[in-house]
């Protein structure tokens, strides 16, 4: 088992990509802390893996609150003792407006949740992996990052700032035995914000949902989305040792659409 003995926090694991993960770190023998704002998702979750002989728990927090990351960081150390596999991952696109009509509000709720969120969790978790000289940390970024789509700029500032945030902690960290990285994951159709998004532009264009995502899948080298699968065994990838020499960089998980 490639994170036998490893305990992992994970955020937004309650559905999608982060859930994914949840599953897939538990049967590499991880135990998993769960956290999202959603109850009866994370219920849902933590039975699934225990339900498998997996070792789970979970959290109720909203990450755009400073006492909430506190206080599950607190929580998976009580649970759990340790943490030795931080995953940034939740977070919501926010309005698909201009930048002009961005509310200012919803812009900083985007980047609390993503960027903010990200910078407390790994400042808390950080000292005890400093202290055991190992520790892993993988931001969940986007191809939005890398890549213009209009009417997103809080979800691509934020996403953005977090590779800025990889490579200075991942810097900060190297000789202290922790690695940082990234992954950037393409469309994941499957997930609810995808459809929600594809919804939401499709309206905006005038024309179907179908009509949109097909649209938008024709300009992905590969010619489709990627599953919540293929980005969790990336991430597993790079929170095990088999990624040892790795750090400080930005995995694109998006069936090559960044140079397509």
């Amino acid at each position: 088992m490639l994170l036998r003995d490893q305990v992992a926090l994970i955020t937004g694991s309650g559905r999608g990509i982060g859930r994914a993960m949840a599953q897939l770190f538990a049967g590499e023998g991880a135990s998993v802390f769960l956290t999202a704002r959603t109850q009866a998702e994370l219920v849902a979750t933590t039975e699934e893996i225990s339900g498998r002989g997996g070792r789970a728990h979970y959290a109720l927090a909203d990450l755009a609150f400073e006492m909430d990351c506190t206080r599950i960081v607190s929580e998976a150390h009580a649970r759990f003792g340790k943490i030795d596999i931080l995953v940034n991952n939740a977070g919501h696109y926010g309005p698909v407006v201009p930048v002009e009509e961005y509310p200012l509000a919803e812009f900083d709720k985007v980047i609390a949740v993503h960027l903010r969120a990200a910078f407390l969790l790994s400042k808390l978790v950080l000292p005890e992996m400093y202290a055991r000289s190992c520790g892993v940390i993988l931001n969940i970024s986007s191809l939005s990052a890398k890549a213009a789509f209009p009417w997103g700029s809080a979800y691509a500032a934020a996403k953005a700032g977090m590779l800025g945030l990889t490579r200075i902690t991942a810097a900060e960290a190297a000789r202290k035995g922790v690695r940082v990285n990234a992954i950037c994951p393409g469309p994941v159709t499957e997930t609810r914000m995808s459809k929600e998004l594809g919804n939401t532009l499709a309206t905006k264009l005038g024309m179907s949902p179908k009509e949109q995502l097909a649209g938008f899948l024709s300009t992905i080298l590969q010619g489709r989305g990627q599953t919540a699968e293929e980005v969790a065994r990336a991430a597993l990838f790079l929170c095990s040792n088999q990624s040892s020499a790795i750090t400080g960089q930005s995995i694109n998980v998006d069936g090559g659409a960044a140079f397509f």
